[in-house]
């Protein structure tokens, strides 16, 4: 038997993958969780085969959490669950170290079988997520300049950014106006939309 947890913050999304993973012979969901911190807590107390993850969880997004759970307790394997096909998503989710990646629309036969690929030790990958991570280019952006925008997508004024980094707040315009002409964008607002579709933020 399989042992399942599963991290979801919609309560009917959810509740619908619970019922239609316990359907399945191998498959027993052991718990359930809808936020990030919660769930690496839930993860060590139940120590589950395969954890699948959506990866927009509230308090500690679902690519920290899993890195995080890769880090402590690498014997728990991870399956990420989204609902936007974003190659720059899928690229951060490989660089954390998950086992799988599919699409939360996939056909339930899929979920069951990715787990169990998982579970096997194998990675699996949404097809049309990698396809579209291999015609999309790498993120121009460095670190660094992802940090700054990141931020400046919640809200966070130029000050604020620069007590957050430790930075100067020139330095921090700079970053800004480099991100801009990277990404080829009109302004801070359109970058962070550029950044944020590709799955780069």
């Amino acid at each position: 038997m399989i042992r399942v947890l599963l991290a979801e913050d919609m309560h009917m999304v959810r509740g619908a993958l619970v019922a239609l993973l316990e359907l399945e012979p191998d498959i027993e969901v052991v718990a359930e969780v809808e936020s990030g911190d919660r769930l690496v807590e839930l993860v060590r107390e139940q120590q589950p085969d395969v954890a699948v993850i959506d990866i927009d969880l509230p308090v500690l997004d679902g690519l920290t959490a899993a890195a995080t759970i890769r880090a402590d307790l690498p014997g728990v394997h991870t399956l990420m669950l989204t609902s936007l096909a974003r190659p720059g998503t899928l690229r951060r989710a490989l660089a954390a170290g998950v086992d799988g990646f599919i699409l939360k629309d996939a056909p339930p036969a899929k979920l069951a079988a990715a787990i169990r690929d998982v579970a096997a030790g194998k990675r699996v990958v949404d097809s049309q997520m990698a396809l579209a991570a291999w015609d999309r280019g790498e993120c121009p952006l460095t670190e660094r300049e992802l940090e700054v925008l990141r931020l400046a997508a919640k809200g966070t004024d130029v000050p604020e950014i620069a007590r957050t980094l430790s930075l100067s707040p020139g330095t921090v315009r700079n970053y800004l106006t480099t991100s801009v002409t990277k990404l080829d964008a009109r302004n801070r607002v359109d970058a962070i939309r550029i950044a944020s579709d590709a799955g780069w933020l």
